[in-house]
């Protein structure tokens, strides 16, 4: 295991005396329950923000609930758009688990946020998260005007699952089945959920996310043997990602995703694509959520959304 952040290594020691069992030994409902008590003690206060709004639009499976954010001090006048996707493995999280993330973003990157709070598993399997995330995204580019969003400008972006979700979009853009993309966000993205990396099975106790938890998340999100090597489930099994919108892939050394997000930013940069990648080796997957703890939660937002306001300046 890399040498870790002293602030990983605090929050490390909260989780062991919590004593909280590991989400594979719990039903989703109390996965569920125990992942927002976690983010109520791990995240910091919520910025506030010129705008919160609530909103819904259609899906091929019912209404997708919404959250619009924009920046303090925005004023009038159209800005980029981030359509974002909450992590949670397919399985937990939601509009509330990722409100300070994302107010985050569209104070430091100047940009209005949706995030998404698309269908979960084991309720909703694959592709329901795929289905609503593409009729949201189809839904802000389509209504941009309305939202104040210039739709020139619009990026995808998300954590973990929802860094998944983000990347199946630039490709669904891509292929022109979406709108076009100015950029793709990918931040700790599962990639493979054929778990073929060694990453994906060596990750072992005493961190939130280990290969178990992984493999326990793709068990509920899939449905039959096939579906893990479908492209929308699977974005680098695609048969290209050339000529996606560039990207900014960012991954932490102590992941079971580390080394599918690094050989996802590899391909992306092989086959063409402009790619910002980052590494923290002294990071846990999850970390951008437990700010209120782990300080890097603040930098590493502030990076990304540097990269992204610069990106998305026109």
């Amino acid at each position: 295991m890399p040498t870790l952040d002293p602030d990983v290594l605090l929050v490390l020691d909260m989780i062991r005396l919590a004593g909280r069992p590991p989400f594979e030994q719990l039903s989703p409902a109390e996965a569920r329950e125990a992942y927002m008590k976690s983010r109520a003690v791990l995240q910091p206060e919520p910025e506030p923000v010129e705008t919160v709004r609530d909103l819904a639009c259609p899906g091929p499976h019912g209404d997708i609930p919404l959250r619009l954010y924009r920046p303090a001090g925005a004023g009038a006048g159209a800005l980029p758009g981030l359509v974002y996707f909450h992590g949670g493995g397919w399985l937990l999280g939601g509009l509330d688990s990722h409100d300070v993330v994302c107010r985050r973003f569209a104070n430091a990157a100047r940009c209005v946020v949706v995030s998404v709070d698309y269908r979960m598993a084991p309720e909703h399997k694959f592709p329901a998260a795929v289905d609503d995330s593409a009729a949201a995204t189809r839904f802000v580019a389509t209504e941009a005007g309305a939202l104040g969003i210039d739709p020139a400008r619009i990026a995808v972006g998300g954590d973990s699952a929802g860094g998944n979700l983000a990347a199946v979009m630039a490709l669904m853009a891509r292929d022109g089945t979406l709108p076009a993309l100015a950029y793709q966000l990918l931040i700790y993205p599962a990639t493979d959920m054929a778990m073929t990396t060694i990453s994906s099975q060596t990750v072992g106790p005493g961190v939130p996310l280990t290969s178990a938890t992984m493999k326990w998340f793709i068990d509920h999100y899939m449905r039959d043997a096939a579906d893990p090597i479908d492209w929308r489930a699977s974005p680098i099994r695609a048969a290209s990602v050339a000529g996606t919108a560039p990207a900014l892939v960012l991954t932490a050394g102590v992941d079971p995703l580390r080394d599918e997000g690094i050989a996802y930013a590899a391909r992306l940069e092989r086959e063409g694509v402009r790619v910002t990648a980052i590494h923290l080796s002294d990071q846990i997957h999850g970390f951008l959520s437990m700010g209120k703890v782990i300080h890097a939660a603040d930098t590493a937002i502030d990076m990304m959304a540097a990269v992204l306001r610069r990106t998305l300046a026109g």
